[in-house]
């Protein structure tokens, strides 16, 4: 039988999650096991724990990060529907309240575990609709999601793809979606209400409506690897068939006070902030968007970097309530 000392060993290296030290006791117990004579026990032990040896192995290599996907350049006539971006904009610089920032990282947590989830047949959340006024973090979203799973990142241009001739929209957009199906990568529909406006409006052209039209089926036939990310300031001018084919629709409000003071405390952070009052700033931000906030931000920066003083609350708090003047 293990020593006391033993089983507390097992128990703490349990607790701590500490795999290596939990099989090295283990072993022992089933050494001590041999030299009393107890084979058939020892054998049990050792073959449990090459077991759970090759289980953890199994695991570690489908939690290691994915290669980056190389980069594709879009080619022909995708050059003019498609924008090749550089995402440089980590998670911990997304300042989001919890209950959107919870839902971004099930995404990049889904879409790691996605081969676990095969096992289960489930499929990672990967069609995303992404709400919110101008300017609170849908479009950084898309970047974090590229940066996080090492993805490319392509934003769909507009004023590519709507063109005023018959069914020539609908064939860009099946170009489009080859593409989203040959090549893993993140795919941005920025300003989406362009092309997701609600179909029943009078005022609406008879093109716009076809393109409504194959948008919904070319995204409910989807069945690629790619992330689609649709982002809209007016989900209010969405068709409502559009909600159903996603996976996840996430709304972003405007920052709170302690938002704000994150995204000062973030934008500011090579500066002294000594003479800073954070929660007097982020008081005279509210109603302004995170873009906004960042914004005035440099603002009061480059004034202290050419005044040659430290970022003090009077410039920020004068710039913040200069900003809101003018929204």
């Amino acid at each position: 039988m293990a020593s006391s000392s033993q089983i507390k060993a097992l128990l703490n290296s349990y607790a701590d999650q500490d795999n290596d030290r939990f099989f090295a006791v283990a072993l022992q117990v089933a050494a001590k096991e041999a030299q009393r004579g107890h084979h058939k026990v020892a054998r049990d032990i050792r073959s449990l724990v090459e077991k759970l040896q090759h289980s953890q192995s199994q695991a570690d290599k489908s939690q290691q990060p994915e290669q980056p996907t190389p980069l594709v350049t879009p080619q022909g006539e995708l050059e003019e529907l498609l924008e090749q971006l550089t995402p440089a904009v980590r998670r911990n610089e997304l300042v989001l309240p919890e209950q959107v920032s919870s839902r971004i990282d099930g995404v990049i947590h889904e879409q790691r575990q996605k081969a676990k989830l095969a096992q289960y047949g489930l499929l990672p959340s990967r069609k995303l609709l992404l709400a919110g006024p101008p300017g609170t973090g849908k479009t950084m979203t898309a970047s974090v999601l590229a940066t996080e799973l090492q993805l490319p990142l392509y934003t769909v241009r507009l004023d590519g793809l709507v063109t005023r001739y018959l069914g020539e929209t609908a064939s860009k957009l099946r170009k489009i979606f080859d593409q989203i199906a040959a090549t893993r990568a993140i795919y941005l529909f920025d300003e989406f209400d362009a092309i997701g406006g609600e179909r029943a409006q009078s005022n609406d052209v008879g093109e716009i409506r076809r393109v409504l039209n194959s948008f919904l089926q070319f995204l409910e036939k989807d069945t690629s690897e790619s992330l689609i990310v649709a982002a809209t300031n007016h989900p209010d001018l969405l068709d409502k068939a559009l909600y159903r084919r996603f996976d996840q629709i996430i709304q972003y409000p405007m920052p709170d006070t302690r938002e704000i003071e994150k995204l000062i405390q973030n934008r500011l952070v090579a500066f002294s902030l000594e003479q800073l009052n954070l929660s007097e700033a982020a008081k005279a931000a509210k109603g302004l968007s995170p873009a906004d906030v960042t914004r005035c931000c440099e603002e009061a920066a480059k004034t202290s970097v050419l005044n040659g003083h430290p970022v003090n609350t009077q410039r920020l708090v004068e710039a913040f309530q200069e900003r809101n003047t003018h929204r």
